[in-house]
């Protein structure tokens, strides 16, 4: 199930509507982009009660939906860690409207910051630029579902979910923490 090909916005999406689990793939995606990015350690775990806690699902996440999750995780790191940049925020098709699309934006950057904050130790400082990606996502997040659809909301709609994947690879660069390396942590005699 770790296939490339359901780990899309979609797919992911289908599988929640089907284990009848009220969220949106681009929240989730969101929360675990922003736990990584904000420090989260790749051998971490608790990483799905967060999730499940998030979705205030008391009687825990179905088993298709943990699988799920965990290949995102995974997939996650892989594109975040990739040097060819390859990590996409996980949004509606172009095939879907503007407003679809932009909605799912919002609920991604409403997503990473849950997730950010989560992580995020109070003791550590914050540099100007984190700051301002923070402040932009609130900001991005409130966007108005009122759009048209016209090639000006299109090219802005680009501009600004570029400027999300790309400040949040900022935001990882800062804070992220390496997985650990186990040929490292030997010590040589």
């Amino acid at each position: 199930m770790t296939d490339q090909n359901i780990l899309d916005f979609s797919s992911v999406q289908a599988i929640l509507t089907t284990e009848s689990v009220e969220a949106h793939a681009s929240e989730i995606h969101g929360v675990l982009t922003g736990l990584i990015c904000a420090g989260y350690a790749f051998e971490g775990d608790d990483y799905l009660g967060m999730v499940n806690d998030m979705l205030n699902n008391s009687e825990g996440l179905p088993k298709k939906v943990k699988v799920i999750v965990k290949a995102l995780f995974g997939q996650l790191w892989q594109d975040i860690l990739d040097d060819s940049y390859s990590f996409q925020l996980m949004l509606p098709d172009d095939d879907d409207t503007i407003v679809e699309r932009g909605n799912a934006l919002g609920v991604w950057v409403q997503g990473f910051n849950l997730g950010f904050g989560l992580q995020q130790n109070k003791a550590t400082v914050l540099s100007e630029d984190v700051k301002e990606v923070l402040n932009d996502f609130v900001e991005i997040a409130n966007l108005s579902d009122e759009m048209e659809e016209d090639e000006d909301t299109e090219q802005a709609f680009f501009e600004i979910s570029e400027y999300v994947r790309i400040s949040a690879l900022l935001c990882f660069t800062e804070l992220g923490l390496l997985p650990e390396d186990k040929n490292k942590s030997e010590t040589l005699h």
